[in-house]
């Protein structure tokens, strides 16, 4: 299994824009922490609120005098919300010269039946939708960078081992998705945007070889994912997955270490799904159904031209 210590494995990215969204806590915070070490040009801290983004900030550049320098910049975005999100993708296509990292980090689960601002199921709207408008509306700047000189330019999508088992049969209950699915349990919701991260990220791949689109499990990781859990079975919940993460979960640095990998690593293949760190091939067969990651396609792509986004650019 391959090893990587941030300190040592992440290159100086002097000159080098990064995004991650979910900046302000858990994996995300740990992966600004980790970037801003390393003098990138300017480091955006995605997140819903401007008040735990800017706590966040102070804290990571608490965190080592290298951080303290680093040029991190507040993005308010609420993946929620497409309007929110244009907002957010057009400030850093006017501002930002360029954009060589993107993680595509945060998102809810097991949250009570809602829908996003958009009318979609909210587990599903948010993890899964929103962060693909964005990178959408990204993509002209990400190949823009990529046709520059010695340029690497890395997608990554954080998903879940949850995928394996929190998922309808079908994969993905597409009828349901402009509903609040209140007959749905939560991890199912959960589970079948996680398991749309993997396969969107293997189509990008296919589409754009020029950049790099990885998905990953980041590990057990010691969180309050399940804080609010809708229509999970207490049993499973509380005598289970609570006392196997207190146990043997591992700590936000530790999660964040495997979509680093994915950053850097000179091993990544594109289009893969990663579990730490590094391994690959651990993802159901249903990920890899041709025909369901046709139908996510075409259903994504019409979804986001009725909410008036671009379309996916050329290549």
């Amino acid at each position: 299994m391959p090893k990587f210590n941030p300190i040592h494995d992440i290159p100086n990215l002097v000159g080098k824009v990064c995004l991650v969204t979910g900046g302000n806590s858990g994996l995300g915070e740990a992966t600004v922490t980790a970037l801003a070490q390393h003098n990138p040009e300017i480091l955006y801290l995605a997140a819903r609120s401007r008040s735990k983004a800017e706590a966040a900030v102070q804290r990571i550049k608490a965190s080592s005098p290298a951080a303290r320098s680093a040029s991190i910049e507040i993005l308010e975005m609420d993946l929620a919300s497409f309007d929110s999100i244009k907002a957010a993708a057009a400030r850093i296509n006017n501002e930002a010269s360029r954009l060589d990292i993107v993680h595509l980090n945060a998102g809810v689960a097991m949250i009570p039946v809602s829908t996003t601002k958009d009318g979609y199921e909210v587990q599903f709207g948010t993890n899964y939708l929103g962060h693909v408008l964005l990178t959408q509306l990204l993509m002209p700047k990400l190949l823009e960078t990529a046709a520059l000189p010695d340029a690497d330019v890395r997608v990554v999508f954080i998903s879940s081992v949850t995928h394996k088992v929190f998922i309808p049969k079908e994969g993905i209950l597409f009828e349901g998705l402009h509903t609040a699915m209140e007959k749905t349990g939560g991890p199912t919701l959960y589970g079948q945007s996680m398991i749309a991260k993997i396969i969107i990220a293997r189509q990008l791949a296919k589409r754009y070889p020029k950049i790099i689109f990885t998905s990953l499990h980041p590990g057990g990781v010691k969180s309050n994912v399940y804080a609010g859990s809708k229509d999970m079975n207490w049993f499973l919940l509380n005598l289970i997955i609570r006392p196997a993460v207190a146990l043997t979960g591992v700590t936000t640095e530790e999660g964040a270490k495997t979509q680093l990998w994915c950053s850097f690593s000179k091993d990544v293949v594109n289009g893969t799904y990663y579990e730490p760190i590094g391994k690959a091939g651990k993802e159901i067969s249903l990920s890899r159904d041709s025909q369901l990651a046709s139908k996510l396609w075409d259903w994504t792509e019409k979804e986001l031209l009725s909410k008036g986004a671009p379309g996916w650019p050329h290549a």
